[in-house]
């Protein structure tokens, strides 16, 4: 058998140039490598979502327990000795028949989540503005901070989700 000397040479660079690119993503699917470079921050914006709504949802049940279970452990003092205060979120003299997030932004210490909650006490209502700072604690999500936020817009429903006003849009 005769073997052409220089047929093997380039049989031998098509082999190891095929195997080095199937290493760069070449001919293979890009989506994945794509979608990693969106999913943190949208990741972010659901998990921080999902956590306040949660809590904002405690508050309305009056459910303490699942309060707390929202927020990062070094914050779980601090919401202890607020919580059930007489102005706390969880007081009993006072019911919040409706809370909901109207907004999801980034933030400096994490995702900051404006929240709007009416409260009821002997038969008259406010709305009032949180605004809770959600950070990410190893795989998982959590209220590092709650503050008052501004307060809504005046005639809004604290049932409607309220539009970021351009100052505060990211």
């Amino acid at each position: 058998m005769v073997v052409n000397r220089g047929a093997l040479p380039l049989a031998v660079g098509l082999a190891a140039l095929t195997f080095a690119l199937s290493g760069c993503g070449m001919g293979g699917d890009d989506e994945p490598a794509e979608e990693a470079g969106r999913a943190p921050a949208e990741e972010a914006a659901t998990r921080s979502r999902e956590r306040v709504q949660a809590y904002l949802d405690a508050m309305v049940a009056k459910d303490v327990a699942a309060g707390r279970s929202q927020f990062c452990a070094t914050a779980h003092a601090a919401f202890d000795a607020a919580a059930t205060s007489p102005n706390g979120d969880f007081a009993e003299h006072f019911t919040v028949p409706a809370a909901t997030v109207t907004d999801v932004r980034p933030g400096a210490r994490g995702q900051e989540v404006s929240a709007s909650v009416t409260v009821s006490v002997g038969g008259q209502s406010t709305t009032r503005a949180l605004l809770f700072t959600v950070t990410r604690t190893g795989a998982d999500w959590c209220i590092a901070d709650e503050v008052p936020g501004e307060a809504p817009p005046s005639g809004v429903p604290a049932t409607s989700t309220v539009e970021p006003s351009p100052s505060s849009a990211p």
